[in-house]
């Protein structure tokens, strides 16, 4: 299939958008599952919190991590869904990262589908809090991590390759001293249901469905591959590698993420929407 196999089957329809992390990659964020992608085990949720050694560990890690999540920027694939949403040909994004990415580019209709990295939550009164102050208390805790630390390697949720951890103080929460936790949908939680139904009406709302750099392997994106094919809605799919929804794809490419984005918005609205939409949101 080609690239103008997708401009066809796109063209005229207004546009659900549901992203993985392949979108984020050019941003320096790896992904889980692309070719080149090291072995990950992303993490539960059941161990975060039965196991204090386990939070100590990832607290460390994403201490670092994520100071360089924090000072990624939107690529060429985040702006153009953004010009393309500007102009109506998508109607909003349904997003499994938890970057922040799209919103930074410009796109207004968002769902952080599995949250986002933004906040924390305390698990024992629900309390939540900018990820940026928790960081400043993390900061005068540990004050020996050497924060010029260059990273190696970073997931996508912020944990970073970090192996010294064993004195890193963990904070709780300032109110009850209970557990904080990133406002993330973890491995083994649900994705909450207002969120899913929301999801699921933006995909009602469109007339075709476009996933970008997700290999669709867990089902809380593949639902809505299916739920798309099961009511008639043409699927496109744009990423490097088989996904699950391969099968109910219309048009499946392995093409480049920010080279075929950009290459829409001109095909549909012109190259100035995407090359003056940047600067406008910016």
């Amino acid at each position: 299939m080609s690239f103008e196999d997708l401009v066809t089957l796109l063209a005229g329809r207004r546009v659900a958008v549901l992203t993985g992390a392949g979108i984020s990659t050019d941003s320096g964020i790896p992904d889980y599952r692309s070719p080149d992608s090291p072995p990950r085990n992303p993490i539960t949720y059941q161990e975060f919190k039965g196991d204090p050694d386990f939070r100590q560990r990832y607290w460390a890690r994403n201490h670092v991590g994520w100071r360089f999540m924090d000072r990624a920027q939107p690529n060429a694939g985040h702006r153009a869904v953004a010009a393309l949403e500007a102009r109506g040909v998508v109607n909003g994004v349904i997003t499994q990262n938890v970057d922040r990415l799209h919103q930074a580019a410009g796109s207004r209709n968002v769902i952080d589908l599995h949250g986002h990295f933004e906040q924390v939550i305390c698990l024992d009164c629900g309390e939540t809090v900018p990820r940026a102050q928790l960081h400043e208390r993390l900061v005068s805790l540990n004050p020996d991590v050497a924060l010029g630390l260059e990273v190696p390697e970073i997931a996508p949720d912020a944990d970073a390759v970090v192996e010294d951890f064993a004195t890193f103080v963990v904070a709780n929460c300032e109110d009850c001293d209970g557990i904080i936790k990133p406002d993330i949908v973890y491995f083994g939680e649900n994705v909450p249901k207002p969120r899913v139904e929301r999801a699921y009406a933006m995909v009602d709302d469109a007339q075709a469905l476009l996933v970008v750099g997700s290999s669709l392997t867990v089902m809380s994106g593949l639902r809505f591959v299916r739920h798309a094919a099961k009511t008639g809605k043409p699927v496109a799919i744009l990423n490097r590698g088989a996904t699950r929804g391969d099968p109910l794809a219309d048009v499946k490419l392995e093409l480049s993420i920010s080279d075929v984005l950009p290459a829409l918005v001109e095909a549909f609205v012109g190259r100035d929407a995407y090359d003056s939409y940047p600067a406008a949101v910016t």
